[in-house]
């Protein structure tokens, strides 16, 4: 008996169990690590003193929000026609801010790292950070700030983005804003050496509708971002008591003789 026992025993344990299931592998994400540059900008003219455009016409704002914004964007207009064009945050070697940063009139370099995303902007030397994974801070932690308190997480082949914390007084082509203004961003690649930024803009304070426009970049892996020092005491240009800006002359005509 004792010996059938064991012989039964024995053969239950070389019966086969059911393979375990295999643990999916988490998706990979996409490598955004590079230096781009924006091809979808668009520039007035080529003159010294220029112009970007505003995607898709600007934002619907309200009232008085917009009339206010239409007649400085007219006046800035007509200034720069005249040679003498307004002043704007760059020229006070301002750093851009959110989402201006991201509209890179210079390329970016863009670095991927464990918990973070970092862009690094050639105008100005600017830096700006994505916390992945993170919570957002709190309303009364979040200091008024340039680039705002931003996190992000992967969704598939897209990284989400939102941002807070932008200051009043830091404008995307002079546009209004609220301290409740939110940023949400999609980035993600669409082809081997292209990425595309969706941004929306949301405001209810200020905005009729959310303002949505998009940035497209090339990668550029032969471009090394340089350091980009704006020196306001040495500038290239004088802002005058009107906040006009002219070419400054390095040497007058007494000077040259």
């Amino acid at each position: 008996m004792k010996t059938r026992r064991i012989a039964l025993i024995a053969a239950l344990s070389v019966v086969s169990l059911p393979a375990p299931s295999p643990i999916a592998a988490a998706p990979k994400e996409p490598n955004i690590t590079g230096v781009w540059d924006n091809y979808t900008k668009q520039f007035t003219n080529n003159d010294f003193f220029g112009e970007y455009v505003v995607p898709n016409g600007g934002p619907k704002l309200r009232e008085p929000y917009a009339s206010q914004w239409k007649a400085l964007r007219a006046e800035r207009d007509a200034k720069l026609k005249a040679g003498t064009p307004l002043v704007d945050p760059s020229t006070l070697c301002i750093p851009e801010g959110m989402p201006m940063i991201m509209h890179a009139s210079f390329p970016l370099q863009i670095l991927q790292t464990p918990g973070q995303v970092t862009v690094l902007a050639e105008f100005l030397s600017q830096t700006r950070r994505i916390y992945l994974n993170r919570p957002m801070l709190a309303a009364d932690d979040n200091a008024p700030s340039y680039y705002g308190f931003s996190i992000g997480h992967w969704a598939g082949d897209t990284l989400v983005v939102t941002t807070k914390g932008v200051g009043e007084d830091v404008k995307y082509f002079d546009i209004p804003h609220s301290s409740e203004m939110t940023i949400t961003e999609r980035i993600r690649l669409t082809g081997p050496d292209l990425l595309e930024d969706q941004i929306t803009m949301d405001d209810p304070k200020i905005l009729l509708e959310p303002y949505k426009f998009t940035y497209g970049y090339k990668r550029k892996n032969d471009y090394r971002i340089m350091e980009y020092y704006c020196d306001r005491e040495n500038s290239l240009v004088n802002v005058g008591q009107d906040g006009t800006v002219s070419m400054k002359v390095t040497q007058d005509k007494g000077d040259s003789q």
